[in-house]
């Protein structure tokens, strides 16, 4: 395919998207929202590890066997137990992580984050 190029045939598959760029991280960021990009980095997944495992791979809130792989609603999530919302010191810190399943993750603490429960 290389032969044929710069000899008047333009080629048909166009450009390919960078990989570079998180997508809609990148526009997070731009945002005000760089704290986004923390949870793509090798020391969050090794601190979530540590979170579900130290958790017994059991919902700290419903007591949930968390064995699902996402988006099943028993898969695990970490949770931030006081939003951080940006707060590099809160994101981090081990004491305000728990694991939980997804299914409460995204009905229950939704609900309470907002009602400003939490």
């Amino acid at each position: 395919m290389g032969r044929l190029a710069g000899r008047g045939m333009p080629s048909r598959l166009g450009r390919a998207p960078s990989r570079l760029r998180f997508g809609t991280a990148d526009a997070a960021v731009r945002g005000g929202q760089a704290w986004r990009r923390w949870y793509a980095t090798a020391r969050w997944r090794k601190l979530s590890a540590e979170v579900i495992a130290d958790a017994g791979m059991r919902c700290e809130q419903t007591g949930v066997p968390l064995i699902g792989r996402a988006p099943a609603p028993d898969s695990p999530v970490v949770d931030h137990k006081v939003p951080h919302r940006g707060d590099p010191d809160l994101f981090w810190d081990r004491g305000n992580l728990q694991a939980v399943s997804k299914a409460w993750h995204d009905s229950v603490k939704q609900r309470q984050e907002r009602r400003g429960d939490v």
